[in-house]
């Protein structure tokens, strides 16, 4: 008797809402995490060309952690395409100023570059402040272990 190896497909997978607190949770941790559990790899059933990760709402962006001197040594870039367009801040900025993107960047950085990957950032939502919309989805509080 053969088993039978089992591939996920869109059909199959079933995805979960998670809501994650991040106040005074270390940045490069959480968004290893969060990482993990938009892709799937979590799950028994992961398939690196299915997406089967799970949907994550991060509340408190602004009250993510820094570790060591990272708030004054750490930069971020965006560059407009124009000549000498290039914008350059530092962390201390991005967290008082735009948190959302600070926190969305460093999961961005973990994800799988391409379509899939895309596809997989769009089941990310990043709030400033503990209020969110998604209570209608019933999102499961998830406590990470680190």
């Amino acid at each position: 008797m053969q088993r039978q190896t089992t591939i996920a497909n869109n059909k199959t997978v079933e995805r979960k809402w998670y809501v994650i607190d991040a106040t005074d949770l270390p940045l490069g941790r959480l968004a290893s995490e969060v990482a993990r559990y938009l892709t799937g790899k979590n799950k028994v059933i992961y398939t690196p060309n299915v997406d089967c990760g799970d949907y994550i709402i991060i509340v408190n962006a602004e009250k993510v952690s820094l570790s060591g001197d990272a708030e004054h040594k750490k930069t971020y870039y965006n560059a407009s395409g124009w000549a000498r367009g290039i914008r350059a801040r530092s962390s201390g900025t991005m967290i008082r100023e735009y948190p959302e993107e600070m926190v969305r960047r460093a999961v961005h950085g973990m994800l799988p570059k391409g379509r899939l990957g895309r596809k997989i950032e769009s089941k990310l939502f990043v709030y400033v402040g503990s209020e969110h919309k998604h209570e209608a989805q019933k999102p499961e509080p998830l406590t990470l272990k680190f």
